[in-house]
């Protein structure tokens, strides 16, 4: 059994106390590994390095070529390391090795596309009607807290932590308590990155409520960056306000639509449909779980997902054999049983899954994909985030039908339209209020482009120029060039 620490101020420690969180591993139930469990003194402590660091450190100060060498050096160790470090990934979290492998190379890539950002910030002359120069200018926002979910440990940490790197703010990272272990890897490789001063970079694990509370409410933390739930976004957004007015992103949940229009090419719209609300075990917060179909195909299309989804090969994401992991933590899969339940008690059909899973797979955190039919958009199953594998197939009547039905929800973060009508694609994509809309496709992301919702969905933009903004300041400069007085008394 492996045991981590934490890193703090350029130091690996078992912080204030002695006390350790277990590790799990979904697919068998057993602890796998141990990890400090952060008190509020253990954060004061990262979030007071990481602010010495900003204010008499050089990081700030560093040119973007500085910057972009630490962050492409990064991206070099973990393309280096990537086949042990997504072994420990689908150890931890429970997803299948392909998708660990795939989530690896995302998050280099990350850190390769913001080291490149790190040397195009500008700032701008503003034209003014005065004979004086007036400059905006760019800095970074200051010290960061970064708090990441379990569903993607690894590249939910390089979305933040390269902006914030790229931007040169100083940062502690706080990863969620159920899968902390492939972000304390990630601390051995900063570790050894010269070029990177200690205190930049500070890495808390522990519970939300204490180590995560005190990053939202302490005044020596500039800005909070949170991706998790809409729940916790608000506790997050309140500190922030009671305390010092911090910057807040909030990168939160969903309910996303998956709208299949009777045109559409059936056998990808199918393929669509199970791998939007299935991939990564349903734990996805754009996931299409939301799935909305024509009536001219409906029978046929709910038929047709029955039959795929009886393909798919549930079990420990390290055989690669396997479509669909374990749920992350026992907590988890009896919140998805107790949706599953809910479902059907509201009047909903399961034809098909929604069972634990037995026999060899009984120890680990395994359910059968679930696919409900006969779903109205005001049952529970099709209102709240479930965060599992669990499909709800809605029909619709026509286009006006399908758009009010998606927007019919407190969420707004992600959606997609099936057709072969570009005009009504085009349509639908205008009249849907979501952050990301998807023609033809389901679940593409690209670090170019900007992530984010409208709604309960969250604030702000992650990724693409977005991304880095969210990490810097504007400071508007004004240079008179008239000698002499103003001559204003």
């Amino acid at each position: 059994m492996n045991s981590y620490q934490m890193y703090i101020g350029g130091e690996f420690t078992s912080g204030a106390t002695t006390k350790m969180m277990d590790v799990y591993n979904p697919a068998t139930g057993e602890v796998f590994a141990q990890v400090p469990e952060a008190t509020r003194q253990d954060t004061q402590s990262a979030i007071a390095a990481a602010r010495e660091a900003f204010d008499k450190g050089d990081w700030r100060h560093s040119t973007g070529i500085q910057r972009a060498t630490v962050l492409f050096k990064i991206a070099a160790a973990l393309r280096e390391n990537a086949t042990r470090l997504a072994e420990l990934e689908t150890l931890n979290m429970g997803k299948p090795l392909t998708e660990s492998e795939y989530d690896l190379a995302d998050a280099a890539t990350c850190f390769e596309y913001f080291g490149g950002w790190a040397t195009k910030i500008f700032g701008e002359v503003n034209p003014v009607p005065d004979n004086a120069i007036s400059m905006t200018m760019k800095e970074p926002v200051g010290v960061c807290g970064l708090i990441i979910p379990w569903n993607y440990p690894l590249l939910m940490a390089a979305w933040k932590l390269a902006p914030a790197l790229a931007a040169g703010c100083t940062m502690i990272l706080k990863p969620a308590e159920a899968t902390p272990v492939t972000v304390l890897e990630l601390a051995k490789i900063l570790d050894k990155i010269e070029e990177l001063p200690k205190g930049v970079v500070n890495i808390v694990t522990g519970y939300g409520e204490v180590a995560g509370a005190e990053l939202s409410e302490n005044y020596s933390v500039d800005k909070v960056a949170f991706t998790g739930s809409t729940e916790v976004g608000r506790l997050i957004m309140k500190a922030a306000a009671d305390t010092n007015l911090k910057k807040v992103t909030l990168e939160l949940g969903g309910k996303s639509p998956n709208i299949f229009f009777a045109d559409s090419d059936f056998e990808a719209a199918v393929e669509g449909a199970l791998f939007g609300c299935f991939v990564n075990q349903g734990e996805v917060c754009s996931a299409g779980s939301r799935i909305l179909v024509q009536k001219p195909i409906y029978e046929k299309f709910v038929e047709a997902m029955i039959a795929k989804t009886k393909m798919i090969k549930v079990g420990p994401g390290m055989n690669r054999d396997n479509k669909l992991g374990a749920l992350v933590t026992t907590e988890h899969l009896e919140r998805v049983s107790g949706y599953i339940s809910k479902g059907k008690a509201e009047g909903a059909d399961l034809v098909y899954g929604g069972e634990r899973l037995g026999g060899d797979l009984a120890n680990g955190y395994f359910v059968s994909p679930a696919i409900f039919a006969g779903v109205n958009n005001q049952m529970t199953i099709a209102k709240e985030e479930i965060f599992g594998p669990v499909a709800s197939v809605i029909p619709f009547e026509d286009e006006a039908e399908a758009v009010a039905i998606a927007n019919d929800s407190p969420f707004g973060l992600a959606g997609a339209v099936w057709t072969r009508d570009i005009f009504r694609a085009f349509r639908v994509v205008k009249a849907v209020r979501a952050g990301i809309l998807w023609v033809n496709h389901m679940q593409p992301t690209y670090c170019e482009a900007p992530w984010g919702g409208y709604k309960q969905s969250g604030t702000g933009r992650e990724l693409g120029r977005y991304g880095i903004e969210n990490f810097l300041e504007s400071k508007q400069v004004h240079i008179n060039l008239n000698e002499g007085p103003m001559g204003w008394y």
